[in-house]
C-alpha cells in the first residue's frame, strides 16, 4: 500500500505522514528515509527540527539523498516514510556538474519508488506542492518543477491514497479500497 501526502511548505504534511505510518505499522518496523542534503545552516536547522520531532517515535532513520531504491539493501520488510520527493528530485537533478534531464530524473525516481512499494508492506511518500505562485523561473528551476510535477502525477496515479494537507488539515483527494 502506498500513500502520497502532498502540501505546501509548513502545511503539516510531515506530521500527518508520521502519524499515518505509525498507525499503519502496528508494531512492525518503521523506517524514515530522509532525502535532504545538509548544505547550509538553514537546512541543518530544518533537519534537526525533523529529527527532534521523530525522537521517541520508533523510526529507524536512513539518510538517502539519492537512489532511494537502494535502501532495500538495508531494509527487511516493514513500513517506510520517504521525506521528501522535492528534495530527492533536486538531489537527483542537480547532483552532477550538469543538471540531469527531467525525463531521466522522473524515470529514476518513479522506478525507485516502485521498487520500494513492491517490497514494503506500506510506504508513505511526502512531496511538496510548489506550483501555485505563477512565477516563471530560470530554465533549470523550470525543468526541476517540470520533473517534480511529472513525478507527483505519477506517484498520485500509483498511490492507493492521496492526501493534501492545508493549514494542518488533511484532505483526502483519492482513496482506493
Amino acid at each position: 500500500m502506498m500513500i502520497l501526502v502532498v502540501g505546501g511548505s509548513g502545511s503539516g504534511k510531515s506530521a500527518y505522514a508520521e502519524e499515518c505510518i505509525s498507525r499503519i505499522a502496528e508494531g512492525r518496523q518503521k523506517y524514515y528515509i530522509a532525502t535532504m542534503r545538509i548544505f547550509d545552516d538553514e537546512t541543518r536547522v530544518k533537519v534537526e527540527k525533523h529529527r527532534r520531532s521523530r525522537n521517541g517515535k520508533g523510526f529507524i532513520t536512513i539518510e538517502q539523498p539519492v537512489s532511494v531504491g537502494s535502501v532495500l539493501k538495508k531494509i527487511k520488510g516493514g513500513t517506510a516514510l520517504i521525506e521528501c520527493i522535492s528534495n530527492l528530485t533536486a538531489n537527483e537533478m542537480f547532483g552532477d556538474e550538469e543538471p540531469q534531464p527531467y525525463e531521466a530524473v522522473t524515470e529514476k525516481i518513479i522506478s525507485d519508488i516502485k521498487k520500494l512499494d513492491s517490497e514494503l508492506e506500506a510506504l508513505v511518500v511526502v512531496t511538496n506542492n510548489v506550483f501555485e505562485d505563477g512565477i516563471i523561473y530560470d530554465k533549470a528551476t523550470m525543468e526541476y518543477m517540470k520533473a517534480l510535477g511529472n513525478i507527483n502525477r505519477k506517484l498520485a496515479a500509483m498511490a492507493d491514497k492521496v492526501v493534501e494537507t492545508a493549514a494542518g488539515n488533511p484532505v483526502v483527494i483519492k482513496e482506493t479500497n
